[in-house]
C-alpha cells in the first residue's frame, strides 16, 4: 500500500504544472502548485546559450523539464507545460524578440517547443505571465477592475489584467513621454546608466505612473522586477490616486504564471 507521503506527494503532483521562464541571461524552470501558486521544491535554472537561437534554447527548455519531470512531486507525463518568452506572443507566434536572437521574430514558439518536447505547451509573454500569478496569487488576488502589473528591470514590461483575466501583449514600457521611449528614462537599467539616487529616479516614475494613470485609471498598480525588493525607496515618494504596491510573487511569478496559463488553456486545472 502506498504511504501517507506517497500520496500526499500524488495529490500534489496531480495539480501541478510545470513552467519554464525563457530570459535573455537565464532559463529556469519550477513545479508549481497551482492550488496554492506556489512552487513545489527549488527552481532549476541554466544559462541562456550564446547565440540564443530557437533551437539553442529549446534544447535548454528540453533539459530542465527532463530534470524537473525526474522529480518525485513532477507532474503526469501528459501534463501541459506553461512557457514564457521576453516577446509579443500572438497565437503561439513571437512578433518582437527582446533580449534573444533575432531569428525568434516570426517563429512559432508554441510549435517549437511542442515538437521538442512531446507534449502540449502554451506560450505566453514574460511580463503577461508574472502579471497573471499577481492576480490570482499575489498582491492583486481578489482585486476588482484594472490591475496593472508593471515591471521595472532592463526595460519595463507590463500586464493589463482586468476582472482577473489577462488582457495580452500590453507593451506599456513602450509609451512614448515627452518624445521618449518610456522605459529608456524609468527602467531599473536606466537609473543605474544615469546614476539617479531615489529621489531623482522617483521623479521619472512619477511622470511614468502619472501618464498610465490618465489613460487607464486603474484600481491598483503592482510593482514587480529586481528592484521592488527596495520599493520602500521609492514606492512612498510616489503621489498617485492609484494604490500602488510591490508585487509578492518576486522572481517566481513568471513559472507560476506561465505554468497557470497553460492550464487553463487546456483545461488541466481550474
Amino acid at each position: 500500500m502506498p504511504s501517507s507521503a506517497d500520496e500526499k506527494a500524488a495529490k500534489k503532483a496531480a495539480r501541478s504544472v510545470i513552467g519554464i521562464d525563457i530570459g535573455g541571461t537565464g532559463i529556469k524552470g519550477g513545479i508549481a502548485d497551482l492550488k496554492k501558486g506556489k512552487l513545489l521544491g527549488d527552481r532549476f535554472r541554466i544559462d541562456t546559450p550564446r547565440p540564443s537561437t530557437p533551437e539553442a534554447v529549446a534544447d535548454v527548455v528540453a533539459k530542465i523539464v527532463e530534470e524537473l519531470s525526474s522529480r518525485p512531486e513532477a507532474p503526469s507525463a501528459g501534463s501541459p507545460v506553461g512557457v514564457t518568452f521576453p516577446a509579443i506572443i500572438r497565437h503561439g507566434v513571437a512578433k518582437s524578440a527582446a533580449n534573444v536572437d533575432p531569428s525568434w521574430v516570426d517563429t512559432d514558439v508554441d510549435a517549437l517547443l511542442t515538437r521538442k518536447l512531446g507534449r502540449e505547451v502554451q506560450v505566453i509573454n514574460d511580463a503577461d505571465a508574472a502579471g497573471l500569478a499577481e492576480a490570482r496569487y499575489g498582491a492583486g488576488e481578489g482585486v476588482e477592475g484594472t490591475v496593472l502589473v508593471i515591471t521595472l528591470g532592463t526595460g519595463i514590461g507590463s500586464a493589463f489584467i482586468h476582472d482577473g483575466k489577462l488582457i495580452p501583449n500590453a507593451e506599456l514600457g513602450h509609451l512614448e513621454i515627452d518624445g521618449f521611449d518610456a522605459e529608456t528614462k524609468a527602467s531599473a537599467t536606466a537609473r543605474e546608466r544615469d546614476g539617479l539616487d531615489w529621489d531623482a529616479y522617483a521623479v521619472r516614475l512619477q511622470r511614468y505612473f502619472s501618464h498610465v494613470e490618465f489613460l487607464f485609471s486603474p484600481e491598483l498598480f503592482i510593482v514587480g522586477g529586481g528592484i521592488s525588493k527596495r520599493s520602500q525607496d521609492f514606492l512612498p515618494k510616489l503621489d498617485l490616486n492609484t494604490k500602488i504596491i510591490p508585487a509578492e510573487l518576486k522572481n517566481n511569478a513568471g513559472i507560476v504564471g506561465g505554468a497557470l496559463q497553460a492550464a487553463l488553456s487546456f483545461k488541466y486545472f481550474k
